[in-house]
């Protein structure tokens, strides 16, 4: 197989894959969903795992047995690959297998990996010999020009996507940020109120004394709850202008980095219902959540 054909089947297989998903996904959710990894129709992991089956698996046509075997072998090496690869690069798992019995790492598992096999065995077998005809029918002067036209879509459409999956981690981790240091923040006023509260009531009463308020009458236990109601409330009121101006910058910062995602995220969110962010997943479980809450009531 020389690279001329290769590349067509990549395109092929790529692109029907593209459609066995989003079919899969319309009979699911009962809607149009985007499940490829890029913009445009094609599933580039369908185009390679096709395509090397069908360049190294072919002259075992003659058993099926073997060619099972090997199918089942193959599509699962190149599965694992490249969902560990898309995970170190982009830091999220796209895939997860990981409630499956025998899988590894959640990127591959038996049962998948056995459905795979039988998929192409029947592509080898039946499916391609017609592709086959379809590819050598086209001339070759047709053909190097629609490979070179889908070829540079293919390559801008990549570096588009990749732009803004890392666009959006950077967002999902700007959000995390916002998020530790609100929390600290929160720490710090509820640890300077209970300072203050702890060091009032020492002053105040020693252990014998708080022991015997523990056996005041209810209407004395009120006056006392109050009294450190109200010591309380006047911590709060004692925290610094800078402090309250500093808290809601950050709220308004973390809703607006909530509020702007871009439009390849939110596709990804949907068409990878198992998608799970490596550096920050708290903020991306919750970006999800918005965006299938909106995604439903449409």
């Amino acid at each position: 197989m020389n690279l001329y054909y290769f590349m067509l089947c990549f395109f092929v297989y790529g692109f029907l894959g593209w459609c066995t998903e989003v079919g899969y996904a319309a009979v699911k959710s009962g809607r149009f969903v985007n499940r490829g990894f890029l913009n445009g129709p094609i599933c580039p992991i369908y185009g390679v795992g096709v395509s090397v089956v069908i360049a190294f698996l072919t002259p075992y046509r003659s058993n099926i047995l073997v060619l099972y075997v090997l199918s089942v072998v193959l599509v699962t090496v190149l599965e694992g690959v490249t969902g560990f690869a898309m995970d170190k690069i982009f830091h999220n798992k796209w895939w997860d297998y990981s409630n499956q019995p025998l899988n590894i790492g959640g990127y591959v598992c038996l049962v998948f990996s056995i459905a795979w096999g039988v998929a192409c065995v029947f592509i080898v077998e039946f499916f391609h010999p017609v592709v086959d005809r379809l590819i050598n029918f086209l001339p070759e002067a047709v053909g190097v020009i629609l490979l070179v036209i889908l070829s540079i879509t293919l390559v801008i459409d990549l570096i588009v996507t990749s732009s803004m999956i890392f666009k959006m981690n950077r967002r999902l981790e700007s959000m995390e940020k916002i998020a530790a240091e609100l929390k600290q923040i929160s720490n710090q006023i509820g640890g300077e109120i209970y300072k203050g509260v702890s060091t009032t009531m020492e002053r105040q009463e020693s252990a014998g004394e708080f022991k015997t308020k523990l056996q005041e009458t209810t209407e004395g236990m009120k006056d006392r709850l109050q009294e450190t109601s109200e010591g309380m409330r006047d911590k709060l009121m004692e925290t610094s202008e800078s402090m309250r101006e500093r808290i809601q910058y950050l709220k308004n910062s973390y809703q607006e980095l909530g509020e702007t995602g871009n439009r390849v995220s939110k596709r990804l969110v949907k068409a990878f219902p198992k998608m799970q962010n490596r550096k920050s997943g708290v903020q991306f479980e919750a970006f999800r959540t918005r965006i299938y809450e909106k995604w439903k009531k449409k």
